[in-house]
C-alpha cells in the first residue's frame, strides 16, 4: 500500500533530512535579513531626500550663510546640513584674529566637505553588501540543498529497490524546494542592490554638487 504523501511546504520541510533542513532555515533568516535591509535602506534615502530639499531651500533662501551655521550649530543633524558645517567651520577658522585668511583655506574648506562626504557615502552603502552577497552565494546554497535532497532520495530508492514516481516525486519535491528558497532570497536581494546602490550614487551626487557649488561661493569671498 503506497503512502499518501502531503505537498504543501512545511510537510516538504518536515520530510527533508537535517542538511536540507539547515539550508533552507538559512535561506529564510537570509531572507528576512535582505528584506529588513531593504526596508531600513529605503526609509533612510527617503529621508536623506527630504532632508536636502529642506536645507536646499534654507540655504538659497538668500539668509546670511553665517546665520544658517549659527542655526544649525555645532551637532548638525542631517547629511547635507553636515557637508555644509563641514565647509563653514574649516572657513572661520581660516580666519586670523586680525581678519586676514590662513594661507591654503580653499583646498583645507575642499577637504573637509570631501570628508563628510565621504562619512555620508559609506553610511548610505552600509548594508547593501549583504544584499550582494545573498544575491550571489543564496543559489548556489540552494542548489547544495537540492544536490543533498536529490542524493538521499536515490539512496532511499536503492534501499527500497522501487523507482516508483510515488516513491521518487516527494524526495525530488523536498530538494527542488531549496533552490526555490534560494532563488526567493537572491532575485529581490539583486534587484534591490541595483536599485538601491542608484539611489545611493544620485544621492552622493547631490551632495558632491552642493559642495561644489559652497566651495565657488566661499571661493568669491576669498577673492573678494
Amino acid at each position: 500500500m503506497e503512502v499518501a504523501h502531503e505537498f504543501t511546504m512545511w510537510a516538504l520541510f518536515a520530510r527533508a533530512t537535517i542538511t536540507v533542513k539547515i539550508v533552507m532555515i538559512m535561506l529564510v533568516l537570509a531572507s528576512v535579513w535582505c528584506w529588513a535591509v531593504i526596508v531600513d535602506k529605503y526609509i533612510q534615502y527617503r529621508k536623506a531626500r527630504a532632508e536636502a530639499r529642506v536645507f536646499d531651500e534654507a540655504f538659497w533662501s538668500g539668509n546670511p550663510l553665517d546665520e544658517l551655521f549659527d542655526k544649525i550649530g555645532a551637532a548638525p543633524k542631517g547629511p547635507s546640513e553636515k557637508i555644509f558645517a563641514a565647509g563653514m567651520l574649516e572657513w572661520r577658522r581660516s580666519h586670523r584674529q586680525d581678519g586676514g585668511l590662513i594661507a591654503g583655506a580653499t583646498s583645507r574648506i575642499d577637504r573637509g566637505m570631501d570628508v563628510a562626504i565621504a562619512k555620508e557615502s559609506e553610511r548610505l552603502q552600509r548594508g547593501l553588501t549583504v544584499l550582494a552577497t545573498v544575491g550571489s552565494a543564496a543559489p548556489f546554497i540552494g542548489l547544495f540543498g537540492t544536490v543533498i535532497g536529490i542524493m538521499n532520495s536515490f539512496i532511499e530508492i536503492a534501499e527500497q529497490q522501487n523507482t516508483n514516481l510515488a516513491v521518487v516525486a516527494p524526495g525530488i519535491a523536498e530538494a527542488l524546494l531549496a533552490t526555490g528558497l534560494g532563488l526567493l532570497a537572491a532575485i529581490p536581494a539583486v534587484i534591490y542592490y541595483n536599485k538601491l546602490s542608484a539611489d545611493a550614487d544620485r544621492i552622493v551626487s547631490g551632495y558632491e554638487a552642493f559642495a561644489d557649488e559652497f566651495a565657488t561661493i566661499l571661493s568669491r569671498q576669498l577673492d573678494s
